[in-house]
Order: structure tokens, then C-alpha cells, then sequence
């Protein structure tokens, strides 16, 4: 009894859906400045005829390209871009606001695509800083935090609370005693 094989016609062939080899594509281009049609290149190689006449008019070896798709926040870049940093990255913000201002109904994933490349940008806005000088007793930044530390041979998760004051401009811990002499200069007393 013999077995046969009979591929269902929604099934594609391997062959059909990969992308050709440059060196294959140069053989296909030796084959026409030879004089042979795509009809006989296409016999000789084996391949399917459109897929000559296509790297025919391309000239030779092109990368396949994704088309590039309609978005729903075409023509809309700039407005987005500054609605995600006026909002610092809420991006269901921005989609709600999309909707009163623009009428466009979108999902929050699509928001979120659409600002995936603004992301660095905030970082980067974050970790800038401004600095400026304040008299003495005029400004105190505190900070709060927990770490874990080792003592003796046991782990032990400790809480922090940090005070700056902006005019000295460096953490220094309780009762270190450092202070400015009369050029600014630091020294110890």
C-alpha cells in the first residue's frame, strides 16, 4: 500500500517563505545579463516566475522591508510627544485626552507603542538636574530609604532618614562636626 501525501491548499510551502540568499540572487542576475527570460530562469532555478521579475526590477538583492501600516496617531508626533512629558509618562492620560481633544478612540496599547521611544527622553528629564544656590537655612531636602546591612552575622533590613541642607550641598552624618571656615573652605570643629 502506498502512502500519499496531500498538503491542504492553505498550507504554504517552505520553500515559498523564505527569502533568498544574496548569492542566489546574483546567480538569478548572471542569468538575465545572459539573455534568459524569467520565464527560463525560473525553470532553471526552480523558484516561482514572480519571484525573478521581482529582484529583476529591484536590481538585485533588497532586504525584505515591513510595510509600513496606518496608525491611528499619524500626524499627531508632536502633540504626543509633549502631552507624555506635560503628563511625566501616564500614558492613559494621554489616551484620555487624545479622546476629548482629538476624538480618536484608542486603545492604551496603542498610546503605549506610540510613545515607547519618548520613554528615554523622560529618564533622561528625570535624572537632570538643576542646581542652585541657597542662603543658609533656607532650604532642607529629606530623603527616606531602607537598606539591609550586616550585623554581627545576621542580615538585618534598617530604615534610613536623610536631612541635607541645600547650603552645604553633600550629605554628611550626624555630629560629623564639618563646617565652613571663612573662605568656604571645609574644615574640621
Amino acid at each position: 500500500m502506498a502512502l500519499e501525501i496531500v498538503q491542504h491548499p492553505h498550507l504554504r510551502d517552505s520553500r515559498r517563505d523564505r527569502m533568498l540568499e544574496p548569492e542566489e540572487v546574483n546567480r538569478i542576475m548572471e542569468l538575465h545579463r545572459l539573455g534568459l527570460g524569467s520565464r527560463q530562469i525560473a525553470g532553471e532555478l526552480g523558484l516561482a516566475r514572480n519571484t525573478i521579475k521581482r529582484y529583476l526590477r529591484a536590481g538585485g538583492y533588497a532586504s525584505y522591508q515591513t510595510p509600513r501600516r496606518p496608525c491611528l496617531l499619524d500626524g499627531l508626533e508632536e502633540w504626543l510627544r509633549a502631552t507624555f512629558l506635560q503628563h511625566r509618562g501616564n500614558c492613559d492620560v494621554v489616551r484620555q485626552q487624545l479622546l476629548t481633544e482629538h476624538g480618536r478612540v484608542v486603545s492604551l496599547r496603542t498610546v503605549q507603542r506610540g510613545c515607547q521611544g519618548l520613554r528615554a527622553e523622560l529618564k533622561a528629564r528625570a535624572k537632570a538636574t538643576i542646581r542652585f544656590e541657597t542662603p543658609p537655612g533656607k532650604q532642607l531636602q529629606i530623603d527616606f530609604g531602607e537598606a539591609t546591612v550586616e550585623i554581627g552575622e545576621h542580615k538585618t533590613r534598617v530604615h534610613l532618614f536623610v536631612a541635607t541642607l541645600g547650603y552645604w550641598q553633600r550629605q554628611q552624618p550626624k555630629g560629623a562636626g564639618r563646617r565652613r571656615g571663612p573662605q568656604g573652605l571645609h574644615s574640621d570643629g
